[in-house]
C-alpha cells in the first residue's frame, strides 16, 4: 500500500473521529472507549500495513530456572 493512501485513511479516520466526537452527544465516558478503541485498531491496522504485526505475535518470554 504506498505511503500516500496509508496518509490518506489516517485522516480520513480522523476527521471521522473528531466528527463524532464534536457533533454526536454521548457520555465522556463512552468518548474515552470510543476514542481508545479506534486508536488500538489504527494501530494494529498500521503494524499489519507495515509487515510488523508478525514480529510481534510471535514474540516469547523464555522462562530462566
Amino acid at each position: 500500500m504506498p505511503l500516500i493512501q496509508i496518509v490518506i485513511a489516517l485522516i480520513v479516520v480522523g476527521v471521522l473521529l473528531w466528527l463524532v466526537n464534536s457533533f454526536i452527544p454521548m457520555a465522556g465516558s463512552i468518548k474515552s472507549i470510543l476514542n481508545a478503541l479506534v486508536v488500538i485498531c489504527v494501530v494494529v491496522w498500521l503494524l499489519n500495513t507495515f509487515g510488523l504485526m508478525h514480529y510481534i505475535t510471535n514474540f516469547h518470554l523464555n522462562r530462566v530456572g
